[in-house]
């Protein structure tokens, strides 16, 4: 049987971009740009927390109750995108670390409270402090009026994605 070269046989499209993925349009260079950046910065900033001692899931249930203030399961379920399994695994290993306590619900028996105990401001807040300073290395180049531009788009986006 012949084999037939498909490259030479189709016609190319009138186009200025060298593959149908590639555009010289700012907003289709973000998205090129974010879908390198976007996993690469997670692996990179996630290995940092690891060496801390922290992991991303736990740092995200810590920082919401802690931003947040006392919250039921539920909520952190929610929040996290992640099964009630998943949630009640974080939150025993939170606390056998001793980084928060249960409360029961004062109105709902169903329901339990997560708080943080007062180990997590003692240990956890440095720790989180020399994580962001380093991750904030990578942003060293950038001036204080870009670095503002930033946070401001990136806000602009989440509250976009965040419906």
């Amino acid at each position: 049987m012949k084999r037939v070269n498909v490259a030479t046989r189709m016609k190319p499209k009138e186009t200025t971009c060298v593959s149908p993925c590639i555009s010289t349009l700012p907003r289709h260079r973000l998205v090129e740009l974010l879908w390198s950046f976007a996993p690469a910065y997670q692996r990179w900033s996630e290995s940092l927390l690891v060496e801390k001692g922290l992991s991303p899931q736990r740092l995200r249930i810590l920082g919401s109750i802690h931003e947040r203030g006392p919250r039921i399961m539920s909520e952190l379920k929610k929040e996290l995108g992640v099964t009630a399994t998943n949630v009640t695994a974080l939150v025993d290993s939170l606390e056998n670390d001793g980084l928060v306590v249960r409360r029961r619900h004062p109105t709902d028996r169903r329901a339990t409270v997560i708080e943080l105990s007062d180990k997590v401001m003692r240990e956890l807040s440095p720790r989180c402090t020399e994580y962001k300073e380093q991750v904030a290395e990578l942003f060293s180049d950038l001036s204080d009026q870009e670095c503002k531009a930033f946070v401001k788009t990136l806000e602009k986006l989440w509250s976009r994605l965040q419906g």
